[in-house]
C-alpha cells in the first residue's frame, strides 16, 4: 500500500509539472506587470527549423498556414508548415543577375500587398519587387515596384510595410551592397533613406536622417510610424508623425543602451492591434507598449533579425540567425 501511494504521489507531481517543449529556447524577462496582458507566465519559445546562414524577413500567411522567410546570403526563400517542416519556396529570391557576386544578395523583408501578392525587398537586384506568380505556385518572376529615386539606384531595400491605402513604405540601408557600407563604389545615394511608393508609382524620399534605417511599422491609426536604426553607434528606435507624403517630428522612441555584449541591434519589428511593439534588438525580442515603455524581453543568445505575428496575434515567429523560432505567447 505504501509503495502504491508513493507511485501515485510521484505521478501526480509529474502531471503537475510543465513539460519542456522540444527544442525550447530563450527566457522571458519581465520588466513590468503590463507584460502579463501580452505574454502568459508559461509562454515558451521553440526552434521549429534551423541550419540557415542568416534568416530574415519572417512572414506568416494565415490563409495557407505557412511561414515564409529569407536566407539572405544563399538567395533563397524557405517555407515552413507544421505538416511538412522546411522546404525551399523560391530561388533565386533577391538576385537574378548572371554575374557571380557574394554578400547579402538574397531577399530580406517579405510582405503581402492588398491583393495578396508576395512583395520582396531584393538586396541583390536593389529593388522592391512583386512576385508575378500565385503564392501556392511560386516562380522567380518579378515585377519592379521601385528601383530608383531621382534617377539614382537604390542601395538594397531591407524592410517594408503597406498602409491602408496600399502605399508601400520601405527602408534602404547599404547592407546588400558587396561592401555592405556607405563607401561601396556602387552606392549612388549619399544617404540611407526611408521611402514611399505612391499608388501612381512615384517614389518619394520621406527622410534621409537615419544612419541605418531598418524595420518599420505603423501604430494603429497610421498616424505614427516606428523605424528601427541598426547602427551600433545609434541603436535607437525612432517614432515619426505621418503627414501625407512627409514624416515629421522624429524623436527617439527607445534607446538600446549598452547590453553587455548581447548580440543584435534594432532590426525588424511588428506592432499589434493594441499598439504593442515586438522589436528585435540586443539580446532578443523587446516588447514595448505604445508609449515606449519596455515591458519585457524574450532573451535569446543569437542575434534576432525579424518577426511576424500570427493571425490571432497570439504567436510570434522569429528569425534568429541560424534558427527560426515559434513563440506561443498565450493560448
Amino acid at each position: 500500500m505504501k509503495k502504491l501511494f508513493t507511485i501515485l504521489f510521484t505521478l501526480s507531481i509529474f502531471a503537475g509539472m510543465t513539460q519542456p517543449l522540444p527544442n525550447q529556447i530563450g527566457v522571458v524577462e519581465k520588466f513590468d506587470t503590463e507584460l502579463d496582458k501580452i505574454v502568459s507566465q508559461n509562454a515558451k519559445a521553440q526552434i521549429i527549423t534551423e541550419g540557415f546562414d542568416w534568416s530574415e524577413g519572417a512572414l506568416w500567411i494565415e490563409k495557407h498556414k505557412m511561414l515564409l522567410f529569407s536566407d539572405v546570403p544563399t538567395n533563397i526563400i524557405y517555407k515552413w508548415t507544421e505538416a511538412e517542416g522546411k522546404e525551399v519556396y523560391l530561388k533565386p529570391s533577391g538576385y537574378t543577375g548572371t554575374i557571380e557576386r557574394g554578400g547579402e544578395m538574397g531577399s530580406n523583408g517579405l510582405l503581402l500587398d492588398k491583393d495578396g501578392h508576395l512583395v520582396l525587398c531584393q538586396h541583390g537586384d536593389r529593388r522592391m519587387a512583386r512576385m508575378n506568380a500565385p503564392l501556392d505556385k511560386p516562380q522567380p518572376n518579378f515585377v519592379t515596384l521601385a528601383d530608383k529615386y531621382d534617377g539614382k539606384r537604390l542601395s538594397s531595400p531591407n524592410d517594408a510595410t503597406y498602409d491602408s491605402k496600399g502605399e508601400l513604405f520601405f527602408t534602404d540601408p547599404p547592407y546588400g551592397l558587396p561592401k555592405q557600407s556607405d563607401d561601396d563604389p556602387g552606392k549612388e545615394t549619399a544617404w540611407n533613406g526611408v521611402y514611399k511608393v505612391k499608388n501612381n508609382g512615384e517614389v518619394i524620399l520621406l527622410t534621409d536622417s537615419l544612419t541605418r534605417p531598418n524595420g518599420l511599422a505603423f501604430f494603429p491609426g497610421e498616424k505614427k510610424l516606428l523605424i528601427a536604426n541598426s547602427d551600433p553607434q545609434k541603436p535607437n528606435w525612432y517614432i515619426f508623425d505621418v503627414e501625407g507624403d512627409k514624416l515629421s517630428n522624429g524623436k527617439i522612441f527607445y534607446h538600446a543602451v549598452s547590453q553587455n555584449g548581447m548580440k543584435g541591434l534594432p532590426d525588424g519589428l511588428k506592432i499589434d492591434k493594441e499598439g504593442n511593439v515586438f522589436a528585435t534588438g540586443p539580446g532578443g525580442i523587446h516588447i514595448f507598449n505604445k508609449d515606449g515603455k519596455l515591458l519585457g524581453r524574450l532573451r535569446l543568445d543569437e542575434a534576432t533579425s525579424n518577426c511576424s505575428l500570427s493571425g490571432d496575434q497570439k504567436t510570434l515567429y522569429i528569425t534568429n540567425d541560424m534558427y527560426v523560432l515559434r513563440f506561443k505567447m498565450r493560448d
